[in-house]
């Protein structure tokens, strides 16, 4: 009886155990991994913003990034706070450097970043990898050797660079939309991309366009510049009557092109185009052609897109320039930064396709850029699902 009677105390306690076992294997985990009650949103996502600095075409992102904050807030009530941090000066990559690592310090959900150029961030780069805090490079497509990356938002440079050399061809008087040259009929919503231009002009005598050009640049020597200079020369060269007579840096900065511009004006009477790798500096460009009384044979063109550089599009005193989506930078920089911090994956490449902006199609682009709305409510769903 004795011996029975511990037999049945020994399988009520082994049925007891695997009762608990089974339960605990049952539980949902919470969202930090930790096995420990039900999924829950983070009370608040931080996401460091760090733009090269805070004008025209970064301020355009960071509105756009926190348009996106706000919506995230309005339909799915998730708590979003973007902080940016900016250096004073386009060229200050040790104030960049800085911003990071106090972004890392803090310990924000996510890391959006505008590099001012690639090799000076790559060592604060790998500190958030190392801190597990994800890592989202706008403005380039380029993967960075050397880091981890979570996704690139933006267009290669070389290739934006590229659509503009074939905006200033049109304009000289090839094929297209600008110039005197055929006339393409098209409509505002045709994506005038590279492949738009290049299947235009594949056939065109290269003999058969001609004028003279200045560029005025970035910061000598940085990433960005030369890409953007090799992408425009790659076209240009092509086409020997159409002549490069100058180059001049202005750092990016509105105040240094104009200051370009009037040495460009000084020195070369007979000039067709300048073209600014930027807005700001296109911007620039414009105010010393209008001092100088040469807005009827000196034509703008640009790189960027910003509501200000559209509005001279409409005006005229810009002729056209290629669109770097920086809408798109804000927009989908916050989406995936909240992705990221929820535990779901996000494009490793987001292109925003470089195309050509111009007086028939500006509507496309300021004031009301035409992104697709942002499903927080599904986002929310699908990290719920995945933390079963």
């Amino acid at each position: 009886m004795f011996f029975q009677r511990r037999v049945l105390v020994s399988l009520v306690l082994a049925l007891a155990m695997l009762i608990v076992v089974v339960g605990c294997s049952k539980q949902e985990p919470s969202p930090s991994g930790t096995g420990q009650g039900e999924f829950q949103l983070p009370e608040k996502i931080v996401i460091g913003w760090a733009p090269p600095d805070i004008t025209g075409v970064f301020k355009t992102a960071q509105d756009y990034l926190e348009r996106a904050a706000k919506d995230a807030k309005e339909k799915a009530g998730l708590d979003v706070e973007v902080i940016t941090r900016a250096p004073s000066s386009h060229t200050d990559y040790a104030a960049q450097v800085s911003i990071l690592e106090n972004f890392i310090q803090r310990k924000v959900d996510a890391i959006v970043v505008s590099p001012i150029d690639i090799e000076p961030v790559k060592p604060v780069i790998r500190k958030a990898n190392e801190a597990g805090i994800p890592v989202i490079v706008v403005n380039l497509l380029e993967p960075i050797e050397g880091i981890e990356v979570a996704s690139y938002i933006g267009f290669d440079n070389e290739q934006a660079a590229r659509v503009s050399a074939y905006a200033v061809l049109d304009y000289l008087g090839g094929p297209g939309v600008l110039g005197e040259g055929e006339k393409i009929e098209v409509s505002p919503e045709t994506y005038l991309d590279e492949e738009w231009w290049k299947n235009l002009y594949k056939d065109v005598d290269p003999n058969s366009i001609a004028g003279n050009v200045a560029i005025i640049e970035g910061v000598a020597g940085d990433f960005f510049t030369n890409a953007r200079t090799r992408g425009f020369r790659e076209v240009i060269d092509k086409f020997p009557n159409v002549k490069i007579v100058s180059a001049l840096p202005a750092d990016w900065n509105r105040e240094k092109a104009v200051k370009a511009a009037e040495n460009i004006l000084q020195n070369f009477k007979d000039l067709d185009v300048i073209w600014a790798q930027c807005a700001e500096m296109a911007l620039g460009a414009k105010n010393a052609v209008q001092a100088a009384n040469r807005q009827d044979e000196v034509a703008i063109f640009s790189n960027d897109g910003t509501p200000e550089s559209v509005d001279e599009i409409r005006k005229g005193t810009i002729v056209a320039e290629t669109w770097h989506g920086f809408p798109e930078w804000g927009w989908y920089g916050t989406k995936f930064a909240v992705m990221l911090t929820l535990g779901l994956p996000v494009p490793e490449i987001f292109d925003v396709r470089p195309r050509t902006e111009y007086k028939d199609n500006a509507d496309m682009f300021y004031p009301n850029p035409k992104l697709e709305p942002i499903d927080w409510n599904k986002i929310v769903e699908e990290a719920k699902a995945q933390s079963k």
